[in-house]
C-alpha cells in the first residue's frame, strides 16, 4: 500500500512530504509534517543563511532516537530543481553537495529527515575562498551558558576594535556561534589562521575564562573557541536550524542586546515560527558589508605561537605543529 503523503506550496515549488505524521521528536510529540512546515516558516532567515552554500545535511528518517545519517554528497536521483555544488574534501577528493537556492530546497530535504543543516563557509560561485568567518564558543562540561555569554561580548569587542560586526546566535545546544562576513579574498589556510588570531584576542584578554587549547586535557573549564571551524570541509550548524535533540531546540539568531539574557531553551521549533512572524530575520543586515581580514592576519603573522594542530581527518599541513595529545608526547618523551 502506498505511503500516505501531502503537498505543501513552497514558492513556485509543490513539495511532497510523505508519512507526515510521523512522529521525529517523541518527547515533545513533533512529527515530520510540523518539521517541514517549521522550516517553511522560517525559510527567508534559513535561506538567507544557506543561500547558494554548499551543505551537508545530518538525516534521522525515523526520528532523532535513531542513528543519524551524514550525508555530504547529494543522491545522483534527486529532482531537477534541486542544485548542487562540488567542494573538495581535505583528502583531494571531490563531491557534489547540496546547494541551497530556494527554500523547497530545504523543505524537499526536510522530508528526506534531515533535522541539521551545516552549510559551509563559501558560495557555490567560489568554493576555495570562504565569505565568513565563523567563531565557535563551545563551553566545556560542567559550565553554565552565563560564561558563554560573556565570553560572546568579549569577542564582540575585539571585533568591534577591528571595525568588524558579528551576528550571534545560539548554537541550539550549549554554545555560541559568532558569523562575521568577509571578503572572499582569502582561501581557507588564510582564513583559518585569521581565526585563530581572533580567538587568541579574545582568549589573552580573559584566559581564566576563554581557550584556544585543541586538546580536551588542557581547556579545564573554560570556553573552548573552536578555530578550526574555519578549515576547509569544518561545518556549524546553520542560522534556524533545529537540532536532533529531545526539545526540538533551535540555532537561534539573536542580537546583541537580546543575547545578554537569552537562553537556548528560548527557542525551539514551536516557538520559532512566532518569534520569526513577528521580528522577521534578526541577521537581515549579515550581508550588508563584508570585511578584510588584513589586520587579523597581520596579528597572527607577529605572533610567535605560529599555527595550531588541524582536524585529525586532515593531512599533516605545512607549518603545523605535532599532532599528538600533550600528556602522550609527555609519556614517549620519558621513555627515550
Amino acid at each position: 500500500m502506498a505511503s500516505p503523503y501531502i503537498e505543501l506550496e513552497v514558492g513556485e515549488r509543490i513539495v511532497k512530504v510523505t508519512n507526515p505524521d510521523k512522529v521525529y521528536f517523541p518527547d515533545v510529540g513533533i512529527t515530520k509534517r510540523e518539521l517541514v512546515e517549521y522550516y517553511i516558516s522560517v525559510g527567508e532567515g534559513a535561506l538567507r543563511a544557506m543561500k547558494d552554500r554548499p551543505t551537508n545535511l545530518k538525516r534521522h528518517p525515523d526520528g532523532i532516537q535513531t542513528e543519524a545519517i551524514y550525508q555530504k554528497r547529494m543522491p545522483p536521483k534527486h529532482p531537477d530543481w534541486l542544485q548542487t555544488a562540488t567542494v573538495t574534501f581535505p583528502s583531494g577528493r571531490k563531491a557534489d553537495s547540496l546547494r541551497v537556492t530556494e527554500v523547497a530546497a530545504i523543505a524537499y530535504c526536510a522530508n528526506l529527515g534531515t533535522i541539521d543543516f551545516h552549510p559551509w563557509q563559501v558560495r557555490a560561485q567560489d568554493v576555495e575562498h570562504p565569505d565568513e568567518l565563523r567563531i565557535d564558543l563551545d563551553p566545556q562540561p560542567g559550565l553554565p551558558f552565563d560564561a558563554v555569554r560573556k565570553a560572546a561580548f568579549l569577542t564582540r569587542e575585539v571585533l568591534g576594535e577591528l571595525g568588524m560586526t558579528g551576528f550571534a546566535k545560539t548554537s541550539g545546544n550549549r554554545g555560541v556561534h559568532v558569523a562575521v562576513r568577509i571578503q572572499p579574498n582569502w582561501d581557507f589556510v588564510e582564513v583559518r589562521h585569521a581565526g585563530i588570531a581572533l580567538a587568541r584576542a579574545v582568549a589573552d584578554r580573559a584566559p581564566d575564562l576563554v581557550t584556544t587549547a585543541w586538546w580536551k586535557e588542557e581547556r579545564g573549564d573554560r570556553v573552548f573557541i573552536d578555530f578550526n571551524q574555519n578549515a576547509r570541509d569544518r561545518t556549524v550548524v546553520s542560522a534556524y536550524s533545529v537540532r536532533a535533540r529531545p526539545e526540538a531546540l533551535v540555532s537561534a539568531p539573536v542580537t546583541w542586546d537580546e543575547l545578554a539574557d537569552a537562553e537556548p531553551a528560548d527557542f525551539d521549533l514551536r516557538t520559532m515560527p512566532a518569534r520569526f512572524a513577528d521580528k522577521g530575520d534578526v541577521h537581515a543586515a549579515i550581508d550588508d558589508e563584508a570585511y578584510p581580514l588584513d589586520r587579523l592576519l597581520e596579528w597572527y603573522a607577529k605572533d610567535d605561537r605560529g599555527d595550531m594542530p588541524y582536524p585529525p581527518n586532515y593531512p599533516k599541513m605545512p607549518g603545523e605543529p605535532m599532532r599528538v595529545q600533550p600528556s602522550k608526547a609527555r609519556a614517549n618523551k620519558d621513555k627515550d
